[in-house]
């Protein structure tokens, strides 16, 4: 019996195929196991028909076996969400979204500089919940109602997005189940929310999928939504009939771009690529012109800005123009990924039209690739443009074949549009103009370098010298101090620009050592009191400005019976800062509580290197959060120089740092709050070698049941 080469059949293409949100690529790679060595090797023209044929054949029959009804996709009211190309995460505390100083939302300003930067955006998520949550026993619903003005302030915002053309998602969150509970299931509290603002979509924040009872429970309130789960990797592709939209994480930077699983099995299904660390964009941006497919324009990643690069921002301008424009094509049943092309390292797609095609064309290669790219079935009559560039196209004819020619930019881009007979308007004319006139900047003319955004120290108010100790201080003495302190944010890794920068350091980092001279000062034995703010209350008459949860915990002006001995919570930063002026103190430097609490050995803990459970408040793991200890209740907690509840009580404000788009303060010492279920509550930093960072916006969202503060004066 005579052998031969076994044939890989399109069957066994896709039965090893399906194992995450993409599609394995067409292209056998020759020389195998030297798959490095060889990638030079793939032949993708020798495959692609056959790709397409057999992942066309299992489209069918998948579709089938899923139950796949296309209703939402052809309901008229979420139809928008085809176009949703640009989609942008909004955290609250972005200093251009809110202005702290006016107290006022700023979502023009906000919409000016993304425009500016980057071009139109689709849709915004609002983002109010994490990385403060956890901080105490407030849920993701709980944190809407706290935002400036509440969920008619929300309202207001969500109005103002609209006025500018904007959609508007929600976010939720199955993990939150560690907070106070809610009083019906979230896919009903949610409804509320989204009926009470007028949003637009929800996202599903860790959700494979988000379940069809949201969508339901929306309808009910007679607001149909857009669901956009986070991932769809862990999820059967069965919840396609009702999440219209998805997020893909990070798509791998190969030598042949992948297909959406998603896209290819409904292309009227918008996925948006997610790739929040990233500092080039590049391969997100060539995966989204392949598929059709959106992006995640996310640069204030939690606090840690982002920023495109201004080649990114504007490869994203052209990028999304081209498929907002084109967008009933971009979703068009007949897409066709890994057409044939003429040179090695250009793939394309096209999409159809019954007038009009488009192709999409991306150079993989680390260099320009000129002359002639694709050929295409040429139409009698039919006029050829060139879309990335705002020019007209004159094809070489060959018979029934056009082969056009044009030169893509290394890692660059490329479209070719061909219009039959009488399909050009001046949609169109307007359309190339506009992109001729943003080609007369080559991308190359662009910076690509990316940079952290530099923070700066906030001014500690103005205190004067006292001569000696005041009453209910302790003096710490002058040193040299050797400064060791991480933070403790969840994401991140260690990257450049991840937690603060120290007036000292280059750049915001997470892990920080420095020798520091300390001059000699003061610092409250224990945290400030109910009673004492009290009496600042009576002798001042202070009164915030926004009085949302001020002392939320006090009733009639006035602490709970027997509670004038606890740590003043409820208040925010200002709060403090306006007693500590009052009182002729200030707030401590961070290296001065860590000194007070630590001395000069570099323990890990006010009384030693061990955990002592007897030291501080025994923390609670319940939903609700316990009260705080009365203060000097745990004199084994004391520090060298004495000073106590520096760990486990109450967090204490400290030092606030700001950069262009982020303000946040440093809390030090950790409260008797653990809450369960999730690893994405707020970390507690017990250790004093740990410090977390809080976001700021607003005291109505900042004020919170963990936070109290002492005070530090000069000597």
């Amino acid at each position: 019996m005579s052998s031969s080469p076994i044939r890989t059949t399109s069957t066994y293409k896709v039965s090893h195929a399906l194992t995450g949100p993409y599609l394995a690529p067409p292209g056998r790679l020759m020389g195998w196991p030297f798959q490095e060595m060889g990638r030079w090797r793939v032949d993708v023209d020798g495959d692609c028909d056959e790709w397409v044929r057999g992942f066309t054949e299992w489209r069918t029959e998948h579709l089938i076996r899923i139950g796949f009804d296309d209703s939402l996709y052809r309901d008229p009211g979420l139809e928008w969400a085809q176009r949703n190309f640009v989609h942008v995460l909004t955290m609250v505390e972005d200093r251009y979204f809110y202005d702290a100083e006016s107290g006022r939302y700023t979502v023009d300003r906000y919409l000016d500089d993304l425009e500016g930067r980057f071009g139109q955006v689709d849709s915004v998520l609002i983002w109010y919940i994490y990385p403060n949550i956890g901080i105490d026993d407030r849920s993701q619903f709980d944190l809407a109602r706290d935002l400036p003005g509440g969920v008619e302030g929300l309202k207001g915002v969500v109005d103002d997005f609209h006025r500018r053309g904007v959609k508007v998602f929600l976010p939720t969150m199955p993990w939150d189940n560690g907070t106070r509970p809610g009083s019906k299931p979230d896919w009903e509290l949610m409804a509320d929310l989204v009926a009470a603002t007028g949003a637009d979509g929800v996202n599903g924040d860790t959700y494979s999928g988000v379940p069809r009872a949201f969508h339901k429970a929306c309808l009910a309130q007679g607001r149909p939504v857009v669901l956009q789960p986070e991932t769809t990797s862990q999820a059967g592709d069965h919840i396609l009939s009702w999440n219209v939209q998805s997020w893909s994480k990070r798509i791998p930077d190969e030598p042949v771009p992948a297909v959406l699983k998603l896209k290819w099995l409904e292309p009227r299904h918008i996925v948006n690529i997610e790739n929040r660390w990233s500092r080039s964009r590049t391969n997100d941006l060539q995966h989204a012109f392949f598929n059709g497919i959106g992006y995640v324009a996310w640069e204030n990643v939690f606090g840690f800005w982002n920023q495109l690069t201004e080649r990114d921002g504007q490869t994203l301008r052209r990028v999304a123009a081209i498929q907002r424009h084109f967008w009933k094509l971009v979703t068009s049943p007949g897409w066709r990924p890994y057409e044939r092309t003429l040179q090695f390292g250009i793939f394309a797609s096209r999409f159809p039209g019954e007038r009009q095609i488009l192709w999409t064309l991306i150079n993989r290669n680390e260099f320009d690739v000129a002359g002639e790219q694709i050929s295409i079935p040429h139409v009698e009559g039919a006029e050829y443009f060139d879309p990335w560039n705002g020019t007209g196209l004159d094809p070489r004819i060959e018979g029934d074949r056009a082969v056009i020619s044009m030169s893509i930019d290394a890692k660059g881009f490329g479209a070719v549009l061909q219009c039959s007979d009488g399909a050009q308007d001046d949609d169109l004319k307007t359309f190339l103009d506009q992109m001729r006139g943003l080609a007369k900047n080559p991308l190359d003319s662009f910076s690509s370098t990316w940079h952290s955004a530099a923070q700066r120290l906030v001014p500690i108010q103005a205190n004067k010298a006292h001569g000696s100790v005041p009453e209910g201080m302790i003096a710490i003495p002058a040193t040299d101090f050797d400064f060791d302190v991480h933070g403790v944010v969840i994401e991140g890794y260690a990257a450049e620009g991840v937690d603060v920068q120290y007036p000292w350091e280059t750049a915001p980092r997470r892990h920080h050592r420095h020798r520091i001279r300390i001059d000699p000062f003061g610092i409250d034995r224990c945290p400030v009191t109910n009673g004492q703010y009290k009496a600042f209350l009576d002798a001042s008459g202070y009164a915030p400005a926004d009085a949302h949860n001020f002392l939320r915990h006090w009733s009639d002006g006035a602490p709970p019976a027997g509670s004038e001995k606890k740590p003043v919570i409820w208040v925010s930063i200002e709060d403090a800062r306006a007693f500590a002026a009052w009182a002729g103190k200030r707030l401590p430097r961070e290296w001065e509580w860590q000194y007070a609490a630590q001395g000069n050995d570099g323990r890990l803990y006010p009384w030693g290197g061990e955990w002592n459970p007897e030291a501080v408040p025994e923390p609670s793991l319940d939903r609700n959060m316990p009260d705080p200890a009365r203060v000097g209740a745990h004199p084994l907690g004391a520090s060298p120089f004495g000073v106590m509840d520096m760990v486990g009580n109450v967090w204490q404000w400290t030092d606030e740092y700001l950069d262009e788009h982020v303000r946040a303060a440093v809390l030090r010492g950790g409260s008797n709050y653990q809450p369960q279920t999730s690893h994405w509550y707020f970390p507690q930093a017990y250790a004093l070698n740990e410090h977390g960072k809080y976001l700021l916006m607003a005291p109505s969202k900042d004020r919170s049941a963990g936070i109290g503060f002492r005070c530090a004066a000069d000597l």
